[in-house]
């Protein structure tokens, strides 16, 4: 996941500051200078990380911070101030017309994720009850009209073509007067990228621009790029204009700079990021709640989202009950890894936890969740009593089930294990959010 590695080196530059009681001009010098190696090593662009470091610097050696009574804490709280400001301080939303319809211009390289993000944020304006319309005016790439068709399929919005030999001109001239036609009220047109930013692409999107009125253009870019994703924004701002920018794969094994550094160098917002392949992994972005989990301080707002998204209200409840009751099987079990992936798989779960942090990838390497396969055709292969009451099963049943699902009896008696350890961890999960707040008593506590 995106920033693991910085959020990991942050946490202990603040380790050490928590454990001065006193903080001297020279400590808060060195630990910025170790935040400088941080953000430079996680691909933030070296201007934006130059002002950062002294800006917090600054404001860190004033006297009300030297004298307080917890002068690590108030660093602590300043950088996470201003991490927020460096992402923009405020949550944008793309405007949309209260009245008639609104027309959004997706744009950027080939392979940034565009076809699939304009399908993705064309299944959150239906969500909402909107009407969208996905215009498929990408004619050079193979197979791109296809993919835009297959994606509107599967959110339920239509997509309007006109096959590859028009110009991107005219279909979005054509799609507009359809949506006009049809009561659509956003009309989102998926351009063509190129490998690499050339004059043609840029003409053909000014050319739009100027043939229909492009309400919001949006440049997608992809996390994996590191720096160039923001050298590609800056390009796209200066020659077309841009209003706003989606950050796709940030779910990936990436540095996450791109993040940190798009807002200070285009001025343009970030609006979402990617957090997956699937169509409903693209999250609104909230500077605050990503300064939160870069300094492994966690995004509970964001889990609790995600948990009401993902999370059957009515299963929960049951599952509680039985958890109460002892009761809790196999089935249920099965219920709850079906639900995890819902809310986008382990990983992603945990990187909003306080505390975790940079140690998401320690944590969720104990449970493979390619073996979901396996577990499934383990429990499958129980029968319906074995399901409902785990401590019936001996070595004689376990032999069987591992024959029926065609696994080795060290895997079944992995999963028993594992099953034991998740149960005493689900007992205790609801007591974690009893707490008022963050640092609160009984609450999560803060990770340093």
């Amino acid at each position: 996941m995106a920033f693991e590695s910085l959020t990991e080196k942050l946490q202990n530059v603040f380790k050490k500051l928590r454990s001065k009681g006193r903080l001297t001009e020279a400590d808060v010098h060195e630990s910025m200078k170790e935040v400088k190696m941080a953000l430079l090593e996680a691909d933030v662009n070296f201007k934006v990380v130059k002002q950062f470091t002294k800006d917090v610097e600054e404001k860190s050696v004033g006297s009300d911070v030297m004298n307080g009574l917890n002068p690590g804490q108030t660093v602590i709280k300043i950088v996470h101030d201003e991490l927020t400001r460096l992402m923009g301080s405020e949550t944008t939303e793309i405007p949309l017309n209260t009245n008639g319809m609104t027309v959004i211009m997706m744009a950027g390289l080939q392979g940034a994720g565009k076809t699939t993000t304009a399908a993705k944020l064309a299944g959150k304006y239906k969500a909402k009850g909107k009407r969208p319309l996905l215009a498929a005016a990408d004619v050079y790439r193979p197979a791109a009209i296809r993919q835009l068709e297959v994606n509107g399929e599967k959110q339920g919005v239509p997509v309007f073509s006109m096959g590859d030999r028009l110009s991107p001109v005219d279909i979005a001239k054509a799609a507009i007067a359809h949506a006009a036609e049809n009561n659509n009220n956003i009309v989102l047109i998926d351009t063509a990228g190129r490998l690499q930013i050339d004059e043609d692409m840029m003409k053909e999107l000014c050319d739009i621009k100027e043939a229909v009125h492009v309400d919001s253009t949006i440049l997608v870019v992809d996390a994996m790029t590191g720096q160039e994703a923001v050298n590609v924004a800056k390009t796209f701002s200066d020659k077309v204009g841009i209003d706003g920018v989606i950050l796709t794969k940030c779910d990936g094994d990436t540095r996450g700079g791109a993040a940190l550094s798009i807002k200070a160098v285009t001025g343009k917002p970030l609006l979402y990021v990617g957090m997956g392949e699937k169509l409903s992994d693209l999250e609104q972005f909230y500077p605050d709640r990503m300064a939160n989990r870069i300094l492994g301080m966690g995004d509970v707002m964001s889990l609790i989202e995600k948990a009401q998204a993902g999370i059957d209200d009515k299963k929960a409840a049951e599952m509680q009950k039985k958890l109460k009751k002892a009761s809790f099987g196999f089935d249920d079990y099965l219920d709850s890894m079906n639900q995890m992936k819902n809310m986008g798989g382990l990983e992603s779960v945990l990187s909003m936890l306080p505390g975790v942090g940079g140690k998401v990838k320690d944590i969720s390497s104990m449970v493979d969740e390619k073996a979901m396969g396996k577990t499934e055709a383990i429990i499958l292969s129980m029968t319906p009593e074995e399901r409902a009451n785990p401590d019936i099963l001996n070595v004689s049943r376990k032999n069987r089930i591992a024959k029926g699902s065609g696994c080795d009896i060290s895997d079944v008696n992995r999963l028993v294990k594992q099953f034991e350890q998740a149960k005493k961890m689900m007992k205790q999960m609801p007591g974690l959010m009893n707490g008022k707040g963050v640092g609160k008593k009984g609450g999560f506590r803060l990770p340093f």
